[in-house]
């Protein structure tokens, strides 16, 4: 009877703490906010080129016209001198990164400076599409996924030995077991979609399952 009472405690614990979770906001970890990223790197040669098409494609299709207004001011700016091109240019950045990011459902918390320190996926991402081969991206990515699983698992196992000696232990527990259970079933969401901007699962009708 300890026992069961123990697993349905448990059980609805694990119901409730994935429901936090999932509550919480996911936002995208990139570097399209920093100054040597593809987002102001387009923007740059859109500006010496005079023409905003390059940058437009960061955008959705509704913030089109701010961009396109954002852009035009700049160029107007760039035409009074030196003084005036960098802090308007600068201007021009931070409004369509800020833009870009909203897009994406992601915060905007400022531009970073060049050289700010990227995940190494990400990195690897970029240097795929450059080099026109993904294998090394795959390399990257399979031995983070790989690490990422073993410690949520050995964490979980861990815990779950002592799981029934206590409410506490078993929070415990229950802890290490979302996130675990949480963080293999996104990694199966995320191969098995096809491939594209996700629907959230609230908009798409799916559930989340473990």
């Amino acid at each position: 009877m300890k026992t069961r009472a123990m697993a349905r405690m448990t059980a609805g614990t694990a119901a409730l703490w994935l429901a936090l979770f999932l509550s919480a906001p996911q936002f995208v970890r990139a570097h399209c906010d920093t100054m040597d990223g593809p987002v102001v790197m387009d923007a740059k040669a859109a500006l010496q080129k005079g023409d905003v098409t390059p940058v437009l494609k960061w955008v959705k299709k509704e913030s089109e016209g701010e961009i396109r207004s954002a852009f035009a001011r700049t160029l107007a700016l760039r035409k009074q001198g030196a003084g005036a091109a960098e802090p308007a240019d600068r201007a021009f950045f931070e409004t369509l990164v800020r833009i870009h990011r909203e897009g994406e459902g992601a915060p905007y918390t400022g531009l970073k400076p060049a050289g700010a320190e990227v995940d190494p996926g990400i990195a690897a991402a970029d240097r795929a599409l450059e080099k026109g081969n993904v294998e090394d991206l795959v390399k990257v990515m399979a031995n983070q996924v790989s690490d990422g699983i073993r410690q949520r698992y050995a964490r979980a196992a861990e815990r779950k030995k002592t799981a029934d000696k206590s409410v506490e232990a078993g929070r415990d527990y229950v802890e290490a077991y979302v996130e675990f259970i949480h963080f293999v079933e996104r990694l199966q969401e995320d191969a098995t979609k096809p491939a594209g901007h996700h629907a959230p699962a609230e908009a798409s009708g799916e559930a989340h399952r473990h």
